[in-house]
């Protein structure tokens, strides 16, 4: 069955992009039914809108607390029918609102290698620190910042000269890769979230 996406969104939208372009190549068996911004000029609204996918815009600041925000934003995810959530560029931590509402079915992009350098500034990160390979995550979300499990990396090389826009940009190209390769995972059902001792894990198919 074909799997209802809400795309969270908070800039330019090149992944929601990534997201609708392996929709349309059949690639990934879903439907994004709506797309929501924090941000009234996020260029991701124009995307969507070109695609003639519904969009919304919901101003952060006219909530008093995150927990407000995400139960308006769920209602409106809801009622488009929405059964997972991807956080695609999403400049905003989400509360257990979110997550109860959408349990084990909210993922996000990442550009570093979790668990190194989470939260903002990737490849930033990645460049101060010096190393030598960075690249991306896409995780499973939980309370906490980045912290969820992972489902798919990819590296990239951090080459002589690079700055973070650099870097930034050869991430991204693997941010496009993976992420609709991993929701497609979520739309037949293959990804597991297992819980035991320790730390919850998420198996995959094999590549």
């Amino acid at each position: 069955m074909t799997l209802a996406l809400g795309v969270l969104v908070s800039g330019s939208g090149s992944n929601l992009e990534a997201i609708l372009e392996a929709i349309a190549r059949r690639e990934l068996d879903a439907e994004v039914r709506l797309v929501v911004s924090n941000k009234r000029g996020a260029f991701a609204l124009e995307r969507a809108a070109r695609r003639d996918v519904p969009t919304a815009f919901v101003d952060h600041e006219a909530f008093p607390t995150r927990e407000a925000f995400d139960a308006d934003v769920v209602s409106r995810l809801r009622g488009r029918g929405v059964e997972a959530v991807v956080l695609a560029g999403f400049m905003r931590i989400v509360t257990p609102v979110l997550l109860e509402a959408f349990p084990d079915r909210v993922v996000n992009i990442h550009p570093a290698l979790l668990p190194a350098f989470p939260g903002v500034h990737g490849p930033r990160q990645a460049l101060e620190y010096g190393v030598k390979v960075a690249g991306c995550t896409v995780h499973m979300v939980d309370a906490g910042v980045d912290t969820g499990p992972i489902v798919a990396q990819a590296a990239v090389p951090v080459l002589a000269g690079d700055t973070e826009a650099s870097l930034a940009a050869r991430i991204l190209r693997e941010e496009h890769r993976i992420l609709p390769r991993a929701l497609a995972w979520l739309a037949r059902g293959e990804l597991v979230v297992e819980r035991g001792a320790g730390r919850p894990r998420v198996r995959v198919p094999a590549s």
